[in-house]
């Protein structure tokens, strides 16, 4: 059994709350899982429906059962983004120096292949149930996606919104830098042109520029994913934001967290300036019950049974224009979002009054459940086939290895895919300039 700590009603973010120190990422996940199997598998005893916890008085020690729940899930994601980075990003990767745009082109619509694949497990396999309320997308529209980051895995639940109200495949996220390195989810999130940062605005200034300009310069419609928290909530990190709150005579907040506002404007202003923004889609996400913190609540199948998404859009005309105002803008929507999630969870839980989605879906239910079935059935198939591939074709493992070793060895010496996508752009845009003058 794993073994973690509860107190006060909370689950404890801290590293050494847990024997395992490793089941704190989905980089430490995936380590397991790919290396050490037989290690990972060695913890399920017995195979369990749901996350067992043993009631206790506050601040006593409690036990959690890994979940066939959580090993399916985590399984089936690693496994198809895995084999998909191999089989069918890899063979895309040339095309990256012969035509930059169109290999953004098309490998941005394979990934989206495989963000229905979570959306299609949290709601068909585990039953989640999704409510959308406030102002619709409109299907194409350039924009930034502003959310609070009330979990770590808040990115990957709004895919279940975006499949209904937009198209994935226009999706870009803000990660830190040290996710790109895992194997299957950080090669196609390289391949996905993801903007990783370190969190430090004097190194992620200038890649932020880079690639919004990149994006700008391709015109690629972009819908572009930011936490202006920075980090997901937690008692650790709302006592920082209230001392923050305390020296600069704010509000102390229960529910979110103070934003940084200094990459939100940065982002705003380029891709503005770079006539590639529509709207702001501020978000503010909520779970009634289950509320996953961290991967490992994943693994012990604590998966959430509602998620509840209130959109706001704000077309790019209304917003103001300069950098000071811009920020009191941001701050005022995170009041908004205190106000309103204090109401959720004091209230009935629920944005919307009748507790339903008001607003019409870009595509209808019966189509979303159609893609979440295909999806659900091709990335199972897909998985067996690798395996089969595999165990009987020598070719296919060299095949195998090789682009392993590829996507390794390239982050060593590049720094990532992106980063390499974005020299090949460089050089082709220079190289058009130069012929153009002559």
């Amino acid at each position: 059994m794993l073994t973690c700590r509860h107190s006060g009603g909370r689950w404890q973010g801290k590293s050494n709350s847990t024997p395992w120190p490793a089941m704190t990422s989905w980089g430490s996940l995936a380590a397991i899982v790919f290396l050490q199997p037989s290690l990972f598998l060695s913890v399920v005893v017995k195979r369990k429906r749901q996350l067992e916890i043993f009631e206790g008085r506050a601040g006593d020690e409690y036990r959690a059962m890994v979940s066939w729940k959580g090993i399916y899930f985590v399984l089936t994601l690693f496994l198809g983004s895995f084999f998909g980075s191999i089989f069918m990003l890899g063979p895309l990767l040339p095309l990256m120096f012969f035509s930059p745009s169109w290999y953004r082109w098309i490998t941005d619509r394979v990934v989206a292949t495989w963000l229905t694949l979570p959306v299609a497990l949290l709601e068909i396999v585990f039953g989640a149930k999704v409510v959308i309320t406030g102002d619709g997308f409109i299907p194409g529209e350039r924009s930034v996606i502003i959310m609070n980051h009330r979990t770590r895995m808040d990115w990957m639940f709004l895919w279940n919104c975006l499949l209904r109200y937009s198209y994935l495949r226009l999706e870009k996220i803000c990660l830190k830098s040290s996710l790109k390195g895992i194997p299957g989810f950080g090669w196609a999130m390289q391949v996905a042109a993801f903007i990783f940062i370190h969190r430090r605005w004097e190194e992620d200034k200038n890649h932020f520029e880079n690639m919004l300009d990149y994006f700008c310069d391709i015109n690629e419609p972009l819908q572009l994913l930011i936490f202006p928290e920075g980090t997901d909530l937690t008692d650790n990190t709302k006592a920082r934001s209230n001392e923050f709150a305390e020296k600069n005579g704010l509000q102390k907040y229960e529910y979110v967290l103070h934003p940084r506002t200094t990459g939100f404007t940065f982002i705003v202003e380029r891709l503005r300036d770079g006539n590639n923004l529509d709207a702001i889609h501020d978000i503010t996400v909520a779970y009634p019950q289950n509320i996953p913190q961290t991967e490992k609540h994943l693994l012990y199948g604590n998966f959430p049974k509602e998620i509840h998404f209130h959109v706001q859009r704000y077309p790019v005309q209304s917003l103001p224009t300069s950098r000071e105002e811009l920020q009191l803008w941001c701050q005022k929507r995170w009041e908004e979002k205190e106000e309103r999630l204090r109401l959720f969870y004091e209230g009935k839980k629920y944005f919307d009054a009748t507790g339903r989605s008001k607003i019409p879906p870009c595509k209808s239910e019966f189509r979303v459940m159609v893609v979440k079935c295909i999806s659900l059935f091709y990335w199972t198939s897909f998985t067996l086939a690798m395996f089969v591939l595999l165990y009987l074709y020598s070719f296919v493992r060299w095949y195998f290895v090789i682009l392993v070793v590829i996507f390794v060895m390239q982050q060593k010496a590049f720094g990532g895919l992106e980063l390499l996508e974005l020299a090949c752009h460089r050089f082709f845009s220079k190289k058009l300039r130069n012929s153009e003058r002559d």
